[in-house]
């Protein structure tokens, strides 16, 4: 049985009568590339902000690499959400080395290793401003993983990016997984993209999670149907009662 990373029980959170995240109980494993799909809206972002301690949950439990001692786990994860966040007025490696220093470590080598592993070796001294948004997001992620993290969190990632800067993702997303073993949880409505790389998933609707599965079990389902053809897309909508193609299976 593989380690879990991060599991949460009934995880919720209000503002004021409104239930963004309701009830969450999710399970990541180690070795998990989980693909969080959703609608605009629908919860995602609030729950990776309390996975990663930047909101506090109104109920429920958060588990981190089997422990409950969140402050010193959190150390073990990267995360990007939202916009990338830099100083754009620096170069690559000058944005790296100051926040690896925020972090209290200084390992030029290390820095250098991340850059080349994120493939902006060549920017030179070319500033941040002046990046197109799939490198900015390349070295966000190379930000993140400055303290070698287990878990790596990204918030969609692909959001806004043209097809190169989209596959650039998916590959760099596929080698730290592959590679360095890094679990990742990615959050994206994207799904065409997501289903290209992701192993499990999980669907999250109106602050709920209705059901966690993988790609083989959506065409086991397909198949006992009777059905030949199904995609992601698909199958969420089936799933959330949105507008699908008379190729969609239900549970």
């Amino acid at each position: 049985m593989k380690d879990i990373i991060l599991q949460t029980q009934s995880l919720t959170k209000q503002y004021g009568h409104r239930t963004v995240v309701d009830q969450v109980s999710m399970t990541i494993y180690e070795g998990d590339i989980y693909g969080f799909i959703g609608k605009n809206g629908a919860g995602k972002t609030t729950f990776i902000r309390m996975a990663v301690g930047l909101a506090s949950p109104s109920s429920g439990n958060i588990r981190l690499f089997n422990s409950s001692n969140l402050r010193e786990k959190r150390a073990e994860i990267g995360t990007v959400i939202e916009s990338p966040a830099f100083y754009p007025g620096m170069t690559a490696m000058e944005n790296l080395t100051a926040f690896a220093k925020l972090q209290g470590l200084h390992d030029p080598e290390h820095l250098q290793q991340l850059l080349d592993l994120v493939g902006l070796t060549d920017t030179g001294r070319k500033k941040c401003k002046h990046f197109s948004l799939g490198m900015k997001q390349r070295l966000a992620i190379a930000i993140a993983l400055i303290g070698n993290p287990k878990l790596l969190i990204l918030d969609e990632p692909t959001n806004g990016l043209d097809p190169e800067g989209m596959k650039e993702i998916r590959e760099l997303i596929l080698k730290l997984n592959q590679e360095r073993h890094i679990t990742v949880l990615v959050s994206s409505h994207i799904l065409g993209e997501l289903s290209k790389f992701a192993t499990r998933y999980g669907i999250i609707h109106h602050g709920k999670l209705i059901e966690e599965f993988t790609e083989e079990d959506i065409w086991r389902r397909s198949i006992g149907n009777g059905q030949q053809d199904i995609d992601l897309e698909d199958y969420f909508l089936s799933r959330i009662g949105g507008i699908k193609n008379e190729k969609s299976c239900e549970m």
